[in-house]
């Protein structure tokens, strides 16, 4: 699936299914909720926590939950995030270039 689809797809469910979006504001802090779901998923399975009996161990789905409400906030707010994206890669990539390669904490370890 294409950026574009998904923000098309995103926004036809919302209006068939959803009624609206939510305000701006409180997509923002679903937002911040759904990464904290990711980031207590990767906490037990990555880190040294453990997962609690019943919880939710699938970061895939967590991902697909932080992916949904920011393809929201960028409907409601006018970004279309192929534009975004590719402006983004053109920054980060005159940024970054050799930055990276020149990190000596990024070099393989042998």
């Amino acid at each position: 699936m294409e950026i574009k689809e998904l923000q098309e797809r995103v926004d036809a469910w919302i209006k068939e299914y959803g009624v609206r979006y939510f305000s701006e504001l409180t997509n923002m802090a679903c937002l911040t909720e759904e990464v904290g779901e990711l980031a207590r998923v990767m906490a037990r399975r990555y880190g040294d926590q453990s997962f609690k009996a019943d919880e939710n161990t699938d970061p895939a789905d967590e991902m697909a939950d932080v992916l949904w409400v920011l393809v929201c906030l960028a409907n409601q707010t006018g970004v279309d995030l192929t534009v975004a994206i590719e402006a983004n890669f053109a920054k980060k990539t005159a940024r970054d270039k050799e930055r990276h390669k020149a990190n000596g904490k990024l070099q393989a370890k042998g």
